[in-house]
């Protein structure tokens, strides 16, 4: 059995991959980053969720000497020529500040009509082999965005995206109705025939 390891402190996250490999019958141990405390983490620097995706998993594979999976994820609006993108986490400017970020997003959108809302969630997902191969795959998720947010679940911009073809936010969605759709659910399904190649 070989041991992955993911970037990620997110025990929410772990729990989507494992869930994932097992639905595909790919026995590899899964652990998350919390198992190599000594490794730092890293600062994304890339220009693109693929760039930093792929920063995270090398730096992992390099620091343990195992196969490393990383997703570096965020929500696109059109509108706005794709921004937030990249800076999704840290819109507002404090990282990880879900409330600010969306209030933002929510006044620079204030007048724009809901037929020119449109958005979406896209995930990069790669993996970083020790000796220094990788591979990419993308999910995205189509949708638009609404004036005010609706529903407790998920985080960040959750509450005020409407996936295509639903009339819910993705925050009103349970968890397996939205694992089942989110771009980091197809990112991370769009590995599994990679693992399967490079790891067999």
């Amino acid at each position: 059995m070989t041991r992955l390891i993911l970037a990620t402190r997110n025990p929410g996250k772990l729990t989507e991959l494992r869930e994932i490999l097992a639905a595909a019958d790919l026995a590899h141990e899964l652990v998350g980053a919390d198992a190599y405390p000594e490794v730092p983490d890293v600062k994304e620097t890339g220009v693109t969720f693929a760039e930093n995706a792929l920063l995270k998993a090398h730096a992992l594979a390099r620091a343990t000497g195992l196969p490393a999976v990383a997703d570096d994820s965020g929500l696109s609006v059109d509108v706005l020529g794709g921004a937030p993108g990249i800076f999704s986490a840290r819109w507002a400017g404090r990282h990880g500040d879900d409330r600010a970020n969306l209030e933002l997003l929510l006044a620079q959108l204030s007048d724009i009509d809901a037929p020119h809302r449109a958005a979406h969630f896209t995930c990069a997902a790669a993996l970083a082999l020790p000796d220094g191969t990788e591979r990419v795959v993308e999910g995205r998720l189509e949708g638009t965005l609404r004036h005010l947010p609706a529903g407790t679940g998920g985080f960040g911009y959750d509450p005020v995206f409407q996936p295509e073809g639903d009339t819910r936010t993705t925050a009103e969605l349970t968890a397996a109705e939205k694992n089942a759709i989110s771009h980091r659910g197809k990112a991370f399904r769009a590995l599994v025939p990679v693992l399967r190649e490079l790891l067999s």
